[in-house]
């Protein structure tokens, strides 16, 4: 691998690295302090509206991703078609990046209905009190699951990009490579005779 791939492993990796940040930051920092907010009916309009100035940069941190990744995809397609283990890992990291846009995307929509009514009384951003109208605290209590599984997804998404990094070591290219036509059982076997 002679060609350098600087910009697309930046945009791959700064993309990534702000959509885990923000949204582990939106769970322990932003969600959590919403519970400080003295007054009930304004703990979810300050985590609500944190949220909305947040969307705009997660938006384009998911995008970012996004054209890095292809295009990381697209630059390495020989060796991820032939090195053994390559392949499956850029088609789990696909999937499991659709999956973490979809639950992001999917928390956005429960964002937004709580944006409708942001003043509604709420013991935090993501938890309901008594007074906390049903809708309200059915959206909640959706996205104090979702809250987690944003980081979550997009934590084992950083490991698999660290996973492949170490795919591309000279050494793993070389042993993939081989593995996968089948020639390190014809070595190991003609070195056991």
């Amino acid at each position: 691998m002679s060609e350098r791939q600087t910009v697309i492993r930046s945009l791959h990796d700064l993309g990534l690295a702000a959509w885990f940040g923000g949204s582990l930051f939106g769970a322990v920092g932003l969600n959590g302090a919403s519970a400080a907010v003295s007054d009930p009916g304004d703990r979810t309009h300050v985590a609500t509206a944190g949220w909305a100035r947040w969307a705009p940069v997660n938006a384009a941190a998911l995008a970012v991703h996004s054209i890095g990744g292809v295009g990381l995809i697209l630059a390495n397609r020989g060796r991820v078609a032939a090195q053994a283990g390559t392949r499956g890992n850029t088609v789990l990291k696909a999937g499991l990046t659709l999956a973490a846009m979809g639950v992001t995307a999917y928390s956005g929509l429960q964002g937004a209905k709580l944006g409708k009514d942001s003043h509604a009384p709420a013991a935090s951003g993501v938890d309901p009190s008594e007074d906390t109208p049903a809708e309200i605290a059915a959206a909640q209590r959706r996205l104090k699951v979702l809250q987690w599984s944003i980081p979550a997804l997009t934590g084992v998404l950083l490991v698999m990009g660290a996973q492949q990094g170490e795919q591309q070591k000279a050494g793993e290219v070389s042993k993939g490579l081989l593995k996968s036509t089948g020639l390190a059982g014809a070595l190991l076997g003609a070195a056991k005779n």
